[in-house]
């Protein structure tokens, strides 16, 4: 439910904004404001653990997740949608993490990969699932489905946790509230989230809102690394940074994911703009990447004890690699299927790195700093899909502008091939402005096909790199330690 929120609107902007009477560009703060906020609190998800209990924080962020789900879903203006999808997002920022977080402290050790491995199908299908679903429903429906679909769930959630996990909270401790620290995360974050979800459209540095917002986020973090380090009861633990398997992870799983959605935004792009594909059959052609992942996540928990998990994870980005080289050979003339077939082996990649990841992340920690470990992950992981998403975005439009104006130099009057196609044109009764219209798309349409091709190589490459990343980890990797106890 949470997961699939975060995908599930992109699909019905132009239909929000059609329906409150807004441009397409205002409706996309109904993505943005939704994912400032959940970056904001992912990583206060440890300090608001150890001061309310995971499992009532869990119960408490999931009710009000349906809550506001109802009320974005009831609103007859787009400032009321706005504000309540930020409160959506702000408590949707602690859900995954303590969700994780419990399944590990409720499974024994010899089944916490299985569980890991469980929730991991969640976090990979969903985002695929988010767009289909999300255009099914505005297509036959309305836009508020895409939010009232998550009221039934979060009830049941809510209750289903409520009676499972009664008398198995975990120990409360009252420390003072890091105002400071919160006022810097909120601005420092918030700010650089606005950057990567606004830039490309605002041109990046040559827009003053960017350059601004750049400064400011800057100076903010930087005040609140040193102010969390220094402070006696900072609301984020930079200390987990001291492990070697937990920063090498974070880094991993960060960049991993910048990788990786990256190509998951400019492969459906690239179709609907370029290769004619509808929303619908953009989704299809991209759900395939799911499939291996649902099929071996469990495969993937029940060894995971039994093997290094490096090799398991350089595999993994292995795979993801070479569909990258696969997916750069397509030209415009490619089918259906021989879309699919990357997606499908890039889809082994993600069943081999994620789960083993995590892994990693928390091994040798103690049970109660487990949230906070999650909570900081997730935040960096998050954090690394919106670079992936504003990056690729730009260089796949900065790509496409190089290979059009090589393109275009190719056809002048000393170029036989252009002088033959325009006769032929002509042959066929266009006229000198409708043949040159036509050789306009044709180079456009051909630039995107190389530019995405550039992407695709870059991608493989960088996972190639990535496989050298992850050695530098430590085993062994084993499971969390019991938590102390705590008056």
């Amino acid at each position: 439910m949470n997961v699939l929120d975060v995908s599930i609107a992109n699909v019905a902007i132009p239909t929000i904004a059609g329906d409150l009477g807004i441009s397409p560009d205002q409706g996309t703060w109904v993505i943005t404001s939704f994912s400032v906020t959940t970056a904001i609190c992912l990583p206060l998800t440890g300090w608001l653990s150890r001061r309310f209990g995971e499992v009532k924080l869990f119960v408490w962020s999931t009710a009000l997740f349906t809550l506001f789900s109802l009320l974005c879903g009831l609103s007859s203006n787009i400032t009321m949608l706005i504000i309540f999808r930020v409160m959506q997002g702000a408590v949707a920022g602690p859900m995954i993490p303590l969700s994780q977080s419990l399944l590990l402290s409720n499974y024994p050790d010899e089944k916490k990969g299985f569980a890991t491995a469980l929730w991991a199908m969640t976090a990979v299908v969903a985002p695929i699932c988010g767009p289909i679903v999300g255009g099914w429903l505005t297509d036959n429906y309305a836009w508020p489905w895409i939010f009232y679909i998550n009221v039934p769930v979060g009830i049941f959630c809510v209750i289903v946790t409520a009676i499972m996990l009664q008398g198995r909270d975990t120990p409360t401790v009252k420390s003072r509230i890091d105002i400071v620290g919160i006022v810097l995360l909120t601005i420092g974050v918030g700010s650089l989230q606005v950057i990567l979800d606004q830039g490309h459209d605002l041109d990046w540095f040559n827009s003053t809102l960017i350059v601004t917002l750049s400064v400011i986020s800057f100076v903010s973090l930087i005040f609140l690394v040193a102010w969390e380090l220094t402070d006696d009861a900072p609301i984020i633990d930079l200390t987990l940074f001291k492990g070697r398997n937990f920063a090498i992870g974070v880094i991993a799983l960060s960049l991993g994911f910048l990788i990786y959605f990256g190509n998951v935004i400019i492969f459906p792009l690239w179709l609907q703009t370029q290769m004619g594909y509808t929303p619908t059959w953009a989704g299809l052609a991209a759900a395939p990447v799911g499939l291996f992942p649902f099929l071996f996540s469990p495969v993937i928990g029940l060894i995971i004890n039994r093997v290094d998990l490096r090799f398991l994870i350089s595999f993994g980005f292995l795979a993801f690699a070479v569909s990258s080289f696969w997916s750069a050979s397509f030209n415009t003339d490619v089918s259906y299927g021989q879309l699919v077939m990357p997606r499908l082996l890039q889809g082994v990649g993600i069943a081999c790195f994620f789960t083993p990841l995590i892994t990693i992340i928390i091994s040798g920690l103690p049970g109660h700093r487990i949230a906070s470990a999650l909570g900081l992950s997730n935040f960096f992981r998050i954090l690394g899909g919106s670079f992936g998403t504003s990056i690729s975005v730009t260089l796949w439009d900065n790509r496409e502008a190089v290979h059009h104006s090589q393109l275009v130099e190719q056809i002048n009057d000393y170029s036989p091939q252009a002088v033959d196609t325009l006769q032929k044109l002509h042959a066929q009764g266009l006229s000198d402005l409708q043949s040159y219209q036509y050789l306009t798309r044709l180079v456009t349409n051909q630039a995107y096909m190389l530019s995405t091709n550039d992407l695709f190589w870059i991608v493989g490459c960088i996972f190639i790199g990535l496989m050298g990343i992850i050695w530098f980890t430590k085993p062994p990797f084993a499971s969390m330690k019991k938590a102390p106890v705590m008056d």
